[in-house]
């Protein structure tokens, strides 16, 4: 058993899924930083200001003591931060469309090596032809 695990673990299948998991999290760790550190700030630049990732709805506040320490967090739906999310969703999307389409070009199209089956001759068509005329 110990040997039928070796040998599945070692098939080129899940070591190439294991480099694609590694690679996948890496990029997103970089796509995360691109958005939230250049992306964002720029939209919200463009939009007045505005910083996405503090937006929310408060929907109970936060309880705080009268020596500042907070006792319960503000419960609120952070709505600016699900738009980071949908921004990152666009550009992983779009950068994995621009792989697979450089990937598709690397490729060389796959020609048929077994060539057409020879159909008759035009002077068999024409046999036939006279031949079915006749009859």
């Amino acid at each position: 058993m110990l040997k039928e695990f070796k040998n599945f673990i070692m098939t080129g299948n899940v070591i190439d899924f294991a480099v694609a998991v590694i690679m996948a999290t890496a990029l997103g760790l970089v796509i995360n930083g691109f958005v939230g550190d250049i992306i964002m700030p720029i939209v919200g630049h463009f939009a007045g200001g505005i910083d996405f990732a503090t937006m929310a709805y408060e929907l109970d506040p936060a309880v705080v003591l009268a020596d500042g320490t907070v006792t319960t967090p503000a419960n609120a739906i952070r709505y600016g931060a699900w738009i980071n999310t949908i921004i990152n969703l666009i550009i992983v999307g779009f950068v994995m469309f621009l792989m697979v389409k450089a990937y598709n070009k690397t490729k060389a199209p796959v020609e048929d090596a077994t060539p057409a089956p020879a159909g008759p001759t035009a002077e068999e068509l024409l046999t036939e032809i006279r031949d079915s005329l006749k009859k």
